[in-house]
């Protein structure tokens, strides 16, 4: 029917392969990180129990398969079977089908990470978290091998990429004043959550190649997500300035899935042509079948109008002086806020958690180790390791504890947890000091780190330079916080 040529996205093709199979394998890392994860930190006998979070979830309606119970081994049975669907569709497997298929399979995705991110609490805070849920519901109606990519459903895809680049680059110039003075960078690979093998390299840079990388994430996120809306090939350039830019902070940092999020969606900009004439490999002709049925463009319009209806408050946030970072306006996690960094810290505080076997803590002799973790510094002589797009999580909240509180209930728990040497919690750290042994006493303590700089790490082979601050906690037992506290 001719008059549906408008709605059949023919020339994006390889946009739709890129979206779909890449946020199915986001929803594989972020289903794993939770099955390794989730019933240590937030299970039956974790360090912030669902279960006596259940009361409040049920108060504020948040949609969650546990909203009326919840068990280690229900949450093990939706993340495996997150992971199957997600394999599934990284394999093609439901898009051979009709478009109802592999709408229903990531929109199983979406509501199945919706249950756990919303009992997630703490240690679910993150924006990835609800971008990820919203990249899973619009994809899901990109349709199937058997009909073209709809027109309006890329638009939104777009929509999203503007929001995510444009909100973040607002947030910067809202924000601290080292985003417009040009000196952000001076920090930012060193203080980071959580630096990969080449953050040091980085933050090592001359000084004019950090005004450079603010200059040049300025224009990324605040000038070239308007031309995403652009006719091509101008869509596809603004598309490649962004995949450009998340490329770089993917090679120097530890965002999770953020910036792989941002580099698959920006695909949605570009067209089969522009593909082709980048990588030759890419067909031109993909032959997609038969064309769009009069239900599904039906589906897709209603799911349109339902994004665009939610796009108000997202759309006045983005341009308000009280501008909200990453926040949700509805309970189904739709049509988001998003932005990160709106200032940078200019310290790097660590918390390091030692525990020793001696009687008295404070005795001279007393010997305290040092417990390691996976992916935050700790050992100033470790290459800090490339864990991304998986999410650490206890080692993300440790990062930041300095800058809120280190009285939290989550780390009196974990380290009651290490007094009891507790294998489950044992096993989310890279180094137990005690061989799964008891120590008699736990303290954490704060440092001061920098990256060293090559004539330091020359002489000394230490990749950091660290000065001991004071005890965030001093010597504590079990039942860390009410002893603290009394």
């Amino acid at each position: 029917m001719e008059w549906l040529s408008w709605f059949d996205a023919w020339d994006y093709e390889f946009a739709r392969q890129v979206l779909q199979r890449g946020i199915a394998a986001l929803y594989l890392v972020a289903f794993l990180s939770t099955v390794n994860q989730f019933p240590v930190l937030l299970g039956e006998r974790g360090l912030l129990p669902v279960p006596d979070f259940l009361d409040l979830a049920r108060r504020l309606a948040r949609p969650t398969l546990f909203r009326w119970r919840y068990s280690d081994a229900l949450l093990r049975t939706v993340c495996w079977t997150g992971i199957g669907v997600a394999a599934l569709l990284v394999a093609g497997v439901p898009q051979t089908g009709p478009p109802w298929l592999p709408m229903a399979a990531f929109l199983a995705l979406w509501f199945l990470y919706m249950s756990i991110v919303n009992v997630g609490q703490t240690f679910y805070g993150f924006g990835w978290e609800i971008l990820l849920l919203e990249a899973g519901f619009t994809v899901a109606f990109l349709g199937s091998d058997q009909t073209p990519p709809p027109t309006i459903v890329l638009i939104l895809i777009v929509w999203l990429v503007f929001r995510l680049e444009f909100g973040a680059g607002m947030i910067k110039i809202r924000g601290g004043r080292e985003w417009r003075d040009m000196t952000a960078m001076y920090y930012h690979h060193e203080t980071q959550p959580m630096p990969g093998p080449l953050s040091r390299q980085a933050h090592l840079l001359p000084r004019p190649l950090h005004k450079v990388e603010v200059a040049g994430n300025h224009f990324a996120q605040l000038v070239a997500p308007f031309f995403l809306f652009a006719p091509q090939p101008l869509a596809s350039i603004a598309a490649g300035i962004v995949i450009v830019t998340q490329l770089w902070l993917v090679f120097t940092g530890n965002f999770a899935w953020l910036n792989w999020v941002a580099i698959i969606l920006a695909f949605a900009a570009v067209s089969d042509p522009v593909a082709h004439a980048v990588f030759p490999f890419i067909p031109l002709e993909w032959h997609p079948g038969a064309e769009t049925p009069v239900w599904w463009l039906g589906v897709v319009v209603l799911v349109t109008v339902l994004l665009l209806a939610c796009s108000y408050r997202p759309l006045l946030n983005l341009f308000s002086r009280r501008q909200l970072m990453n926040a949700s306006f509805n309970r189904w996690r739709l049509v988001n806020a998003y932005g990160a960094f709106g200032t940078v810290t200019k310290q790097r505080i660590e918390i390091v958690v030692e525990g020793t076997l001696a009687e008295e803590p404070n005795a001279p002799d007393a010997l305290w180790l040092e417990y390691g973790f996976k992916g935050k510094p700790g050992d100033v002589r470790r290459l800090p390791p490339q864990w991304a797009p998986y999410h650490l999580r206890l080692d993300w909240l440790m990062w930041f504890l300095p800058l809120r509180t280190v009285h939290e209930d989550w780390f009196y728990a974990f380290l009651d947890k290490l007094l009891q040497a507790d294998k489950p919690t044992l096993r989310m750290l890279r180094h137990d000091p005690f061989d799964g042994g008891r120590p008699r006493w736990v303290r954490a303590r704060s440092y001061l780190y920098r990256f060293a700089s090559r004539e330091e790490f020359r002489r000394t082979g230490e990749r950091w330079v660290r000065v001991l601050l004071s005890d965030a906690v001093p010597p504590v037992q079990l039942n860390a916080r009410r002893r603290f506290f009394s």
